[in-house]
């Protein structure tokens, strides 16, 4: 198998930053957005706070970047986005780095373009969350220290210990399992025992302490020295214990009341579209290792490694052990399921093993990537209908796309056609589907309207909210006044109300009149209803947004 060519990565970039244009999404994206604003202006870089309230869920990196990169940039989608575009760039070179020093260049090539153009890879480049960063740092982590297991010198060492640090203060301590999980699984399976009781290991704790000190101070002073603070509807709230347990450990030992009853294969299900298209052979990949492995009774010979596999499927039971999880949770691992694909396709391809599964394999991501472009055909037509310009490009990628599946080299086919067909259905995506989609979202095309309009928050009430708008303070710049009492409404200037407020508006003594209204929707969770132009009126909420008289 070729080498994975170099061109696909230079058209993933250009449909990373497409993404840019597209604003954040309620209810996480946003408010880290929004957090990361009121962090730039504050300049408390260690307490960290929401709209003026204590916050304790998600660690402070990500704030420390996006606030950086805000007062460099602006308070706009390139201030909040650009930092965590550049980690998951990041990533995808560190995978590359990882997989060329457990395999080769061809190998480092395809298991870098998997991770790029799997599915979940354009989300995190979108919706901004902290898993970006937080696989970026995980990986880098792996790749160094296994530089510093083959040669020893502590450079690599401090680097991956260091790389653990910053990812554990981007979400915590599964930063640190990840790496763990990863050569536990090589060093047992290996019989490597002494490599666990190397003094340098010591070490790379200490750089790790060293590293979180800033934080934990910043998450003693605010709430540990406050125990009569009100956290998450709690008092005396440690957010020292918070941070090394209750967030990881309390959600497996049912401490943390953040619960949302799913089995140990959600994660997995979830993969079927966020690991796509790469998924159908990510599984048997699975499969064939765990058959080697059994009969190789659990021994690795030669240059054999289970750093990627272990450590996926570790980290893996973890999180889903867990009694409240998200589909976006299994992205950490990422990078070492497209290790194991890219070495799966290519060690396959060069040794010519596995010639059924390969028989099935081509022909079924052929498929699979046509229909993704039938899917962006939908959604540029039918969905969301895009300008004819938008669709003739469309027709011109799909046309460039067959005559790659028809020309593309036997040995480059496998990785070249699946690949090109996800980047291209992206663009369209990005640049049609979600921007229209978010003109559904209440909080940014509201906080947009406000900003433009230049509509000052201390005119406006929002009266009786239904929607999550955590957006509109990031794109209005200004904190905005929520209320479900109608007193609080009386003398405004400006009402932003719904359906369940807007009959009660004829009792204030005010004559009011509609400025602007619409239709919203929750974007991050589709129903078939929504998506159908025909019954998208019925699910859609209604807003107005009143002017006094």
């Amino acid at each position: 198998m070729s080498k994975a060519p170099f061109w696909i990565f230079i058209l993933l970039l250009v449909v990373y930053f497409t993404g840019i244009r597209v604003n954040t999404m309620d209810i996480d994206a946003s408010q880290y957005a929004d957090i990361s604003l009121e962090m730039s202006r504050s300049h408390d870089w260690l307490q960290v706070y929401d709209q003026g309230r204590d916050y304790l869920d998600k660690p402070p990196f990500l704030f420390w970047v996006s606030a950086a990169s805000i007062k460099v940039f602006g308070a706009n989608n390139l201030g909040f986005k650009f930092p965590s575009i550049l980690f998951g760039i990041w990533a995808i070179y560190a995978t590359y780095r990882l997989a060329k020093k457990l395999y080769n260049e061809n190998t480092a090539r395809v298991s870098a373009l998997v991770l790029a153009t799997c599915q979940g890879m354009f989300l995190m480049e979108n919706d901004i969350r902290t898993d970006t960063i937080l696989m970026s740092w995980v990986v880098t982590a792996i790749w160094l220290l296994k530089e510093w297991d083959d040669s020893g010198k502590i450079k690599y060492l401090l680097g991956g210990s260091a790389a653990i640090g910053f990812g554990m203060m981007t979400k915590g301590p599964i930063a640190l399992f990840v790496p763990a999980f990863s050569f536990v699984s090589q060093w047992v399976l290996k019989r490597e025992w002494k490599k666990f009781l190397r003094p340098a290991l010591l070490l790379g704790i200490v750089v790790i302490g060293i590293l979180l000190i800033p934080m934990s101070i910043g998450l003693y002073q605010q709430f540990d020295l406050h125990p009569e603070k009100t956290v998450n509807e709690l008092k005396n709230v440690s957010g020292l214990r918070f941070f090394y347990w209750s967030q990881s450990f309390g959600r497996i030992t049912g401490e943390s009341p953040w619960k949302n009853e799913v089995d140990i294969t959600f994660l997995l299900s979830n993969m079927l579209w966020s690991f796509l298209p790469w998924i159908f052979v990510f599984l048997p990949a699975v499969v064939i290792n765990i058959i080697r492995l059994f009969k190789e009774r659990f021994s690795l010979s030669g240059s054999r490694e289970w750093l990627t596999m272990g450590g996926f499927w570790l980290s893996y039971m973890a999180l889903g052990s867990s009694a409240y999880q998200l589909p976006h949770y299994i992205f950490v691992a990422f990078p070492l399921a497209s290790i194991v694909v890219g070495a799966f396709l290519t060690e396959a391809y060069y040794q010519k093993q596995y010639a059924v599964v390969f028989k099935v394999l081509r022909p079924a991501l052929t498929v699979v990537s046509f229909l993704v472009f039938v899917l962006a055909f939908v959604m540029c037509l039918w969905v969301f209908p895009a300008s004819i310009f938008m669709i003739a490009l469309l027709f011109v990628g799909v046309i460039v796309w067959f005559y790659l599946v028809f020309k593309t080299e036997k040995s480059e086919k496998l990785i070249v056609v699946p690949a090109s067909a996800m980047a291209i259905a992206n663009i369209f995506l990005m640049n049609c589907t979600y921007p229209s989609l978010l003109n559904y979202q209440l909080g940014n095309t509201m906080g947009d309207y406000l900003k433009e309009h230049h509509i000052a928050a201390k005119e406006l009430a929002i009266y009786k909210p239904q929607d999550a708008m955590n957006s509109i303070y990031f794109y209005s710049g200004e904190k905005q006044t929520f209320t479900e009492a109608l007193s609080q409404v009386a003398g405004k200037k400006y009402i932003l109300t719904m359906q369940k407020g807007y009959p009660d508006i004829a009792q204030l003594p005010d004559k009011y009149k509609v400025l602007k209204e619409g239709e919203y929707f929750k974007v991050t969770e589709l129903t078939p209803e929504f998506l159908n132009p025909k019954t998208r009126h019925n699910v859609c909420g209604h807003y107005y947004l009143l002017e006094k008289q």
